[in-house]
């Protein structure tokens, strides 16, 4: 059965795509946010450790989100680290930086997903897509309020 949800199919697949982006960074954040809640230590360790939990969980539903709205314009939801890897502009940590190092890196990938974001903003836009709108609307939110509060901890 077709997909008449009143988005163009073209129109549709170019909202998949650029999700599927968002959906990456926002998936290797994740990863990489968990990561850092698991091996921060130094004096801000229980700030940092919490800070950190609550931004990897936040992101744990937004990830199913963004697949479900991929899903819902009738697109397969990308799924693996493979595909992530070839659609994220943020870099996998492999190592255990300090912890001033790993709050920059976050910050640095919670710009990211707010510049993947509003990439594909307009697509939405122009298509009358307004629930994709909203929710790229509520994500770029968050990610700014996230990288400001992240960005505020750096300062002398």
């Amino acid at each position: 059965m077709g997909i008449d949800i009143g988005i163009p199919p073209k129109s549709r697949a170019q909202i998949a795509a650029g999700l599927s982006r968002v959906l990456a960074d926002s998936y290797t954040l994740y990863l990489k946010t968990h990561n850092y809640h698991w091996n921060v230590t130094g004096p801000q360790f229980n700030t940092l450790h919490t800070m950190f939990e609550q931004q990897y969980t936040e992101l744990a539903t937004a990830v199913d989100e963004i697949a479900e709205r991929i899903r819902a314009l009738g697109h397969p939801a990308p799924g693996s680290y493979r595909a992530f890897a070839k659609l994220t502009k943020i870099e996998e940590e492999e190592k255990v930086p300090r912890a001033a190092e790993m709050i920059r890196q976050l910050v640095i990938g919670q710009e990211t997903v707010v510049r993947t974001a509003r990439e594909i903003f307009p697509l939405a836009d122009e298509a009358h897509d307004e629930p994709t709108a909203d929710l790229l609307t509520q994500r770029m939110q968050l990610h700014e309020k996230n990288a400001w509060m992240l960005r505020s901890m750096l300062e002398k």
